[in-house]
C-alpha cells in the first residue's frame, strides 16, 4: 500500500433511506396547512379540547406568574398564545426595553368565584371607604359604564368556572391624565390580543404611593365558553401593553429620570432594583468593584452599587473584604423584604389612626404574625384585604391595653358584622375538637369505628336533619379518610377504622396546625361613643356589672373606655337605672342587662312596625316562637333575628345557625336572652 493510498478519502455509504415519511404516515398539504394555521391562532389546541383537559389548559394562570417564559406546549395553549409566539419569534419581551416605561402587573386565577360568594366579597372590599382620590369610596366602573353595577356583575358570572383578577400599577401612575381612560385603552387592548370581547369591572385606588387599578375578569369569553388565556400571556403579554400605552403617554423614560429614581432607591429598606442587579451579578455572593469602567453609565451604576452597599453593611447585610471586594449576607432579599412589608404596614396603620384622628407612639405597634396566644380587646380603626388578589381580610386594632395591633389572614365571613369602630376581640386559633370527631370516638368500640353500625344508631334516635342518614355517615366517613391521609387513623376494611385512644386530641391539633386564623367575637357593632346614650345593653353595661377595670390601659384607647364607663354610669344613674350609694359604690337595677335589651327591642320592633304590614309582639322568656326567619337587625344589645308570622312578627336573639334558613319556617324556644334552635326530620327547624 502506497503513502497515497494510506490519506486516500474513502466514502463508505451506509443503508439506503427514505427522505418521505413511513407508511401511513403521509401528511396532505391541507392537513399541513391547517396545523400552521392552528399554530398562528388565539385557539386552544384540537389535543386540548376535552373537558378533562381543558380544565387545566392555560398553564401559569393559577400561579399568578409576574414574569418568566412558558416552556413546553403550553406556549401554543390559551388567547393569546399567538402574541407569545410573536414576541418569542422577535426576540423576547419589550417591557424590558430601554426608555420603557416600568409596570408592575399581579395575576390571580380563581375558581368557583361566583358560586361561593368570593366575587361579590372581593368587589365590596375593593370599593371600601378611603381608596378613591378624594378618599371616599372606590367607583367601580366598566368598558362602557363610569358607574358599573357590582351585583350585576356578580350575577351574571355566579355559574362562571373560574374569574381573573389583575393588578396593574404603572410606576408612573400618578403622572397618567386619566387613570379610567388608560384601564379601558389597556383591556381593549387586551381584547384584540385574545380574540375575544370580556366582561370586566375595574376600581381605581390612590391608597398607596403609586396609584393602581383593581381589574376583574369574567371566565367566559363572547361566545359564553370558558376563557383561558395562555399562562405567558397573563405573565408577560398585559405587562408590556400597560407598559407601551404609559411609555405613549408620558413619553420613553430619559437617562436622567431613570438615574433619579435608581438614586431614590439607594436609601430605602427594601429589596431594590439595585439589589436585584447586585444579586445576579454575584459569583457566589462575591461582587468585586474595584476597577472602575471608562464608560460612563458603567460607572454612574458602579456607583450606586457602592452607595448602596455603604447602606447594607450598616444593616448587617454586606460585608467588605478588600476595598471593592463585597460579600452580600444569604439573608439579604428576605430581611430586605420583610422590612419592606414592615414599612408598608406601618405606614398603613399610621394612615387608618390619622383618619380617625388619633395618634399612636410607633412603639406600641404590635404585628401579629399569626393568631394571638393572648385575646386583644380593641376597636376596629381599619380592615382590608390582606393580599389585594384574594378574599382574606387584615384587621387593625386599637387595643384597651394601649397598643395598636395588626392581625392579618381573617376569613372575611368572621368579620363581616365589625365596622370601623366596632369593638371586637381577637383571639388564639380554635382549637376544640370537632363533634365529628367526638361522635366517632363515642361510636367506636374496642378502638374500632363502623360505620354500619353509626348508620343503625343514627336511624335508632332520628336527629338528622331531613333524615339522610347515609350522608350523614358519609360525612364522618370522609372526615377519617381525610385523618387517614394525616397518618391518625387507619383504615382496616370498608367498615372497620381503627381510632387511636388519643383521637380526639390528636384530631384537634391537627385542625390547630391547618387552622392559623385567629378567632373573632364581636363584642358590640356600635361605636364607643355611641353605646354611651344607648337605650339598649351595651358593651359597656356588661364592663360595668363586672367592674373590671385591671385590664385597661392609663392611655390610649384604654383611657377612652375609662372615661366612656363613668359616663355611661352617669347616663344610668340620670335614668333611675343606678344609684350611688353612701360608701360611694353603685348599686344597678336588678337584670340591669336584661331590662335595657327588652326596652332596645320593644323600641326597634315599634320602629319596623310602621314600615310592616305586621304588629310587633315582644317574645317572653320560656316562650316557643315559630314562624319565617325573614332578616336580621343589629342593635347595641346584639344581632336580632326577624320571626315573621301571618299576623305579626317578634325579634329574638341571633345565632349564627340559623342563617342558612332565611325565608324558611324555623321554630324554636326562647330561653335567658338566646334561642334554642333544634333541627327537626320534617320542619328542617322545631321543636
Amino acid at each position: 500500500m502506497s503513502a497515497d493510498d494510506e490519506f486516500r478519502f474513502r466514502p463508505r455509504p451506509g443503508r439506503i433511506r427514505a427522505d418521505t415519511p413511513k407508511a401511513g404516515k403521509a401528511k396532505s398539504f391541507l392537513t399541513q396547512a391547517k396545523k400552521i394555521a392552528r399554530q398562528h391562532s388565539n385557539a386552544p389546541a384540537r389535543s386540548s379540547a376535552r373537558p378533562a383537559q381543558r380544565a387545566n389548559s392555560s398553564p401559569g394562570a393559577k400561579s399568578g406568574r409576574a414574569s418568566g417564559a412558558a416552556k413546553g406546549p403550553g406556549l401554543k395553549r390559551g388567547r393569546g398564545a399567538a402574541f407569545v409566539r410573536a414576541r418569542t419569534l422577535s426576540g423576547g419581551w419589550k417591557h424590558s426595553a430601554p426608555g420603557m416605561r416600568r409596570i408592575i402587573v399581579k395575576t390571580r386565577y380563581v375558581q368557583g368565584a361566583g358560586m361561593n360568594g368570593k366575587s361579590a366579597a372581593h368587589l365590596r372590599y375593593i370599593q371600601r371607604d378611603g381608596t378613591s382620590r378624594d378618599g371616599e369610596s372606590g367607583q367601580l366602573y366598566s368598558a362602557t359604564e363610569d358607574r358599573a353595577n357590582g351585583s350585576a356583575f356578580v350575577e351574571r358570572g355566579a355559574d362562571d368556572r373560574h374569574q381573573f383578577r389583575f393588578i396593574v400599577s404603572p410606576e408612573d401612575g400618578a403622572d397618567l391624565s386619566d387613570l379610567t381612560a388608560y384601564t379601558r385603552d389597556l383591556m381593549s387592548q387586551v381584547e384584540t390580543d385574545l380574540g375575544t370581547k370580556l366582561d370586566w369591572v375595574a376600581v381605581n385606588h390612590y391608597n398607596t404611593g403609586h396609584p393602581h387599578v383593581h381589574v376583574i375578569v369574567r371566565g367566559k369569553d363572547e361566545l359564553g365558553e370558558n376563557l383561558v388565556i395562555n399562562g405567558d400571556y397573563l405573565a408577560n403579554g398585559i405587562r408590556e401593553r400597560a407598559g407601551e400605552l404609559t411609555t405613549l403617554e408620558l413619553g420613553p423614560v430619559t437617562e436622567i429620570e431613570q438615574s433619579r429614581k435608581l438614586s431614590a432607591e439607594i436609601d430605602q429598606d427594601r429589596f431594590t432594583r439595585i439589589d436585584r442587579a447586585m444579586t445576579e451579578e454575584a459569583d457566589e455572593r462575591f461582587l468585586d468593584l474595584r476597577h472602575e469602567p471608562a464608560d460612563p453609565k458603567r460607572q454612574f451604576n458602579r456607583t450606586l452599587r457602592l452607595r448602596r452597599l455603604a447602606k447594607l453593611e450598616k444593616m448587617g447585610l454586606a460585608t467588605e473584604h478588600a476595598p471593592g471586594v463585597w460579600e452580600l449576607s444569604e439573608r439579604m432579599e428576605p430581611a430586605l423584604r420583610d422590612l419592606g412589608e414592615r414599612g408598608d404596614i406601618i405606614r398603613n396603620m399610621h394612615k387608618a389612626l390619622k383618619a380617625d384622628g388619633m395618634e399612636r407612639d410607633p412603639m406600641t405597634f404590635h404585628i401579629h404574625g399569626a393568631a394571638p396566644e393572648t385575646p386583644i380587646v380593641g376597636r376596629v380603626i381599619d380592615k382590608f384585604l390582606t393580599d389585594e388578589l384574594g378574599e382574606n381580610l387584615t384587621v387593625v386594632v386599637d387595643g384597651i391595653d394601649g397598643r395598636t395591633h395588626h392581625v392579618a389572614g381573617i376569613d372575611a365571613a368572621r368579620v363581616a358584622d365589625a365596622r370601623i369602630g366596632s369593638i371586637i376581640e381577637v383571639g388564639p386559633a380554635e382549637t376544640a375538637s370537632r363533634p365529628s370527631d367526638r361522635t366517632i370516638a363515642a361510636i367506636a368500640e374496642g378502638g374500632v369505628y363502623r360505620p354500619s353500625r353509626h348508620l343503625e344508631q343514627a336511624k335508632f334516635e332520628g336527629r338528622v336533619p331531613g333524615g339522610d342518614y347515609e350522608g350523614y355517615v358519609d360525612a364522618h366517613v370522609r372526615r377519617l379518610e381525610a385523618l387517614r391521609r394525616a397518618g391518625i387513623v387507619e383504615r382496616i376494611e370498608a367498615d372497620q377504622w381503627r381510632i387511636p385512644e388519643d383521637f380526639e386530641s390528636r384530631t384537634a391539633a391537627y385542625d390547630a396546625g391547618r387552622n392559623r386564623q385567629a378567632n373573632i367575637r364581636i363584642l358590640s357593632a356600635a361605636r364607643l361613643e355611641q353605646q354611651i346614650g344607648s337605650d339598649g345593653a351595651t358593651w359597656l353595661d356588661r364592663r360595668l356589672i363586672s367592674a373590671e377595670a385591671s385590664d385597661l390601659a392609663p392611655s390610649g384607647f384604654g383611657q377612652q373606655v375609662r372615661e366612656a364607663m363613668d359616663r355611661r354610669r352617669e347616663h344610668h344613674i340620670g335614668l333611675g337605672d343606678a344609684a350611688l350609694q353612701q360608701n360611694g359604690r353603685i348599686a344597678y337595677r336588678r337584670n340591669l342587662l336584661a331590662t335595657l335589651r327588652e326596652r332596645e327591642v320593644a323600641r326597634v320592633g315599634s320602629e319596623i312596625a310602621a314600615t310592616k304590614a305586621l304588629p310587633f309582639r315582644a317574645a317572653t322568656d320560656g316562650e316557643t316562637v315559630a314562624g319565617k326567619f325573614t332578616g336580621t337587625v343589629q342593635l347595641s344589645s346584639g344581632k336580632f333575628a326577624i320571626v315573621e308570622q301571618s299576623h305579626e312578627f317578634t325579634l329574638v336573639p341571633w345565632r349564627p345557625v340559623i342563617d342558612r334558613h332565611l325565608g324558611r319556617d324555623v321554630a324554636g324556644v326562647v330561653q335567658g336572652g338566646s334561642v334554642s334552635w333544634q333541627f327537626g326530620r320534617q320542619r328542617g327547624i322545631g321543636l
